[in-house]
């Protein structure tokens, strides 16, 4: 494991120094007063926090001493922006921050890679929905986000899909004070026999007969998660229309699964 003695960018992890909350607290003073050896001795007084975080990384195939090095990044980033004076403890600051940086780090270096325009698109689709988010006092909806960007509907949900990060099979997703719960331990197989086969292939069957109308407006609704509304805004069609057409095509694979 990461806190035994294993040499990580050249520091013996084993031997780091714990600096106290007296200690932190002094030396954020010194670092507020101009002093820069008190920010040297932050950071390594807290480079703990970093091996903490890449546990969650380590089935993960990467370099561990790449991502302790993009840690470090985040713990510096973090030592240089927390406020002692927003009454929360310097971890809980300086660990979303840690994660981020590697995060960012794992996607930009992913074999799935996302072009810089999508990306772009993606932070201006973020950053609108928050304002609006606060402006109207609600979520709001992909078309007026669209409508702020000046971007087709289908653009922005496209934009808005490919920010996300594939999920980790070894992501824990709970935690306290014994073993973590990792969101494999949250996947089964219930129904793994000849039923649940036969089912996919008759699914499978059932969508291939469907119109490219029906099989895009079914996409949009359950595989993108858009409303009706928003399918019938980003086709060209009105919203009853929609509705028939994914009722139509509904009903048609249940009644073609039904038939066995």
């Amino acid at each position: 494991m990461l806190n035994r003695r294993v040499t990580l960018s050249g520091i013996d992890t084993y031997n780091l120094k714990v600096l106290s909350a007296k200690e932190m607290d002094n030396l954020f003073q010194k670092k507020l007063q101009g002093c820069k050896e008190s920010r040297e001795e932050i950071i390594a007084g807290n480079l703990r926090l970093v091996l903490s975080v890449l546990k969650q990384f380590h089935n993960r195939g990467e370099n561990i001493d790449d991502l302790f090095q993009v840690g470090c990044v985040g713990l510096v980033k973090a030592v240089d922006n927390f406020d002692p004076s927003i009454g929360v403890k310097f971890s809980t600051y300086a660990v979303p921050m840690i994660l981020g940086e590697i995060r960012r780090y794992l996607r930009d270096n992913n074999a799935i890679r996302v072009s810089r325009s999508l990306r772009k698109t993606a932070h201006k689709a973020l950053q609108a929905r928050e304002q609006l988010a606060k402006t109207m006092g609600r979520e709001p909806t992909i078309e007026e986000i669209s409508a702020i960007l000046e971007l087709p509907p289908e653009e922005v949900v496209q934009a808005l899909d490919a920010n996300f990060d594939p999920l980790s099979l070894h992501e824990a997703v709970f935690s306290d004070s014994t073993d973590p719960l990792y969101l494999m331990d949250q996947v089964r197989d219930v129904h793994n026999d000849d039923t649940s086969w036969m089912q996919k292939l008759l699914l499978k069957e059932a969508l291939e007969k469907l119109s490219p109308r029906e099989k895009e407006i079914l996409h949009k609704r359950f595989f993108i998660g858009l409303t009706q509304v928003q399918v019938a805004a980003a086709i060209g069609i009105s919203q009853a229309q929609v509705s028939r057409l994914e009722k139509g095509a509904l009903k048609f694979i249940k009644g073609h699964m039904g038939n066995v």
